[in-house]
């Protein structure tokens, strides 16, 4: 390595996070270890003004050891962001209006600065909605707020699944029963709340055995868990409880990585966590990919080590 980067991490507040499970921190922390200078700034410290890019930004310093994650940040400054080598866009979701206004502000950094991920890309690729691109890996799947579509999909498929389509960490995921005579009461509270249509899709059994999260880098699978939901709960999201569980990639796996690898690449989507039920994906995430801390507990593979060989090789550092 001949210099050190300018990192810039868009990210919610180190204080609520989990750090000890955190993927951003692993990033960050491995970023600190190979010199390069890292900073923080949160989505509404943001600024456009007069055609430049800023924020109100703060160097941070990270430090692990026996188990004990901890960080401090230092002053802050307004700075432009095209000074940056490199800017993580690691905002969780929801993918709501100001995550949207986040990745205009920082379209406009493209030609100075990488972003990961492409925020023009990751505007047009939200989780629920980029995976119907490949509609012929998923399992059957409705999207629409008209209730007599809703009505005819659980007819025809008995046992469904009902997302919202913008939600995440598994908030708000209903399993409904052929028997169920709640379908009309959960669907009121969804459209009491938004104008937004719902994700439906046919429950798939196989969920019970696990809910594979694979992490993919620049289009190739390198890491993945197994999240086995717990008793009683058909989400298997470790938000809510889901156990991860070392795993293997099935040759249905490599398969769908492979069928979504150059449109990845070609996206500059360059750090995604999909997820797979048996034969079939039913997200890929581009917002905030998590799950690289349990690999490496689990499989001993160093992913935040593999990402920044990509970065550094990728601007030639």
């Amino acid at each position: 390595m001949s210099r050190n980067l300018n990192i810039a991490f868009l990210m919610d507040p180190l204080e609520t996070l989990d750090l000890k499970g955190d993927t951003t921190f692993a990033l960050a922390l491995e970023a600190q270890r190979r010199k390069h200078h890292i900073s923080f700034f949160k989505p509404e410290d943001l600024i456009f003004s007069n055609n430049d890019v800023l924020a109100n930004i703060c160097e941070l310093e990270l430090s692990e050891s026996n188990n004990l994650y901890e960080f401090k940040y230092h002053d802050t400054f307004i700075k432009q962001l095209s000074k940056y080598d490199v800017i993580m866009m690691r905002q969780d979701p929801p993918f709501n209006m100001a995550y949207i206004s986040a990745t205009h502000i920082l379209e406009k950094l493209s030609n100075s600065t990488l972003i990961v991920n492409n925020p023009f890309e990751v505007r047009n690729s939200p989780e629920k909605i980029f995976v119907t691109n490949f509609s012929h890996l998923m399992p059957k799947t409705l999207i629409s707020r008209n209730i007599d579509a809703i009505k005819d999909f659980r007819k025809q498929y008995k046992d469904i699944i009902i997302k919202p389509l913008y939600g995440n960490g598994g908030q708000g995921i209903f399993h409904i029963l052929p028997e169920d005579e709640n379908l009309n009461s959960i669907l009121e509270m969804f459209f009491s709340q938004n104008k937004e249509p719902l994700m439906i899709q046919e429950y798939l059994k196989d969920v019970r055995n696990g809910d594979k999260r694979i992490i993919l880098l620049n289009g190739e699978a390198v890491g993945a868990i197994n999240r086995v939901p717990k008793s009683g709960e058909s989400r298997s999201n470790m938000h809510v409880g889901g156990k991860p569980e070392k795993t293997e990639l099935t040759e249905r796996d490599k398969f769908i990585c492979k069928e979504i690898s150059h449109s990845l690449i070609k996206k500059g989507l360059y750090f995604v966590g999909i997820d797979i039920i048996g034969d079939y994906i039913t997200e890929i995430n581009v917002t905030s990919p998590t799950g690289i801390r349990e690999i490496k507990n689990l499989d001993s593979i160093a992913i935040e080590e593999m990402f920044w060989d990509f970065i550094e090789k990728k601007l030639e550092v």
